[in-house]
């Protein structure tokens, strides 16, 4: 691989897909009018392949098909630089709250649901990022048994609002409202 030379006050490349309306310093805002994820060409008119630090997605895998997450992680894995990743945050199917589980599932009754195609968990979203050829690390999730799984994250690396420690819905040390999160890195 070519190495570009860079001065050295290049800024990382860091974008937030879906964004909507979210803005974050030093981040690329993008919206699927301007960057849909399965769109090649919509890629190729705002990227190089392999320059992209970080992508962000805060709950808009689960607005595709597992098909559609397949191809939009492939998509992704192109423009990453390697070692690069993308942090994931979807809604958890294994949240052990049935009012949860009601409010994010395809047609649920939470904002943005009606339009959901699939509720994941962290097996079937972890397997949709390695089929695309990333090293998952998964980072807030519950597992079958409603157990919640928590390793440390750094906002600054990609803050997840809807997360256990960022969720106003979360009071007293309940956890109304996570997200599964997961990074996938490109190796």
């Amino acid at each position: 691989m070519v190495q570009h030379s860079h001065q050295h006050t290049s800024s990382p490349i860091k974008i937030i897909v879906g964004s909507a309306g979210v803005n974050q310093t030093g981040w690329i805002s993008t919206d699927i009018n301007n960057l849909n994820l399965l769109r090649p060409e919509d890629w190729e008119n705002m990227f190089s392949k392999s320059v992209i630090d970080v992508i962000l997605a805060e709950h808009v895998w689960e607005h595709l098909t597992k098909d559609e997450g397949i191809i939009a992680a492939q998509n992704c894995y192109l423009y990453l630089k390697p070692g690069g990743y993308i942090r994931i945050a979807v809604p958890d199917g294994f949240h052990p709250s049935s009012e949860y589980i009601s409010w994010v599932k395809p047609g649920g009754v939470g904002a943005g649901a009606l339009d959901h195609k699939i509720l994941y968990n962290y097996i079937s979203l972890k397997e949709v990022f390695e089929i695309a050829g990333f090293k998952v690390n998964l980072l807030e999730y519950f597992d079958e048994q409603g157990e919640f799984n928590f390793i440390d994250w750094n906002s600054d690396d990609g803050m997840i609002h809807r997360s256990s420690r960022f969720d106003e819905r979360n009071i007293n040390g309940k956890l109304n409202y996570t997200s599964l999160i997961l990074d996938a890195q490109k190796i």
